[in-house]
């Protein structure tokens, strides 16, 4: 790493602006993963790009609720100047080819990336609603010496932990 160092002013106002904006997954297949993230996740598409020359499809998801009247230009950078959003990063032919065995989620050798954290007002009421949507649970909220929060597994997959931010906070005071 560069030895360059700047005040902790300087660094704030060149970072001034900067939003942490996307996390993206890779999906195979574009119809299981969007309805496990609108429906499931409660989530909203804001934004399906396509790249025909490239052969993908990118589809923006968040938890905004009013999205911008006007020109799809207008709306595309609407979309680019959201914080925390999911991109779901669609290569066609994935989701026919039976030679496809998915992505790596990061959680399997090589580990890597780990999953993405959702925050809910009560754990426990959310996982019986994922439960009738038969999500698959990694760690559901009292297994484990980490009570009061859950795992659950996309369709491709991913990892997601399910947190409310009381039972963090009382999680890590406890440590």
């Amino acid at each position: 790493m560069s030895s360059y160092n700047e005040t902790l002013e300087q660094i704030s106002q060149a970072t001034e602006g900067y939003v942490m904006q996307q996390t993206m997954l890779r999906i195979k297949d574009p119809k299981p993963s969007l309805a496990f993230y609108e429906n499931v996740l409660g989530m909203k598409l804001l934004g399906k790009y396509d790249f025909p020359s490239m052969k993908f499809t990118l589809y923006f998801l968040g938890y905004e609720q009013d999205m911008p009247k006007g020109d799809d230009k207008e709306k595309t950078e609407w979309v680019f100047g959201r914080p925390a959003l999911i991109e779901l990063t669609h290569n066609w032919g994935t989701e026919s080819d039976d030679s496809f065995t998915g992505y790596v989620s990061g959680n399997e050798e090589p580990k890597g990336f780990g999953h993405i954290g959702i925050s809910v007002p009560d754990v426990y009421a959310a996982c019986e609603r994922f439960a009738k949507y038969d999500v698959e649970f990694i760690k559901k909220p009292d297994d484990g010496s980490m009570k009061g929060l859950a795992f659950i597994k996309d369709p491709d997959g991913y990892w997601i932990e399910i947190l409310s931010p009381k039972g963090i906070t009382d999680i890590i005071q406890a440590q």
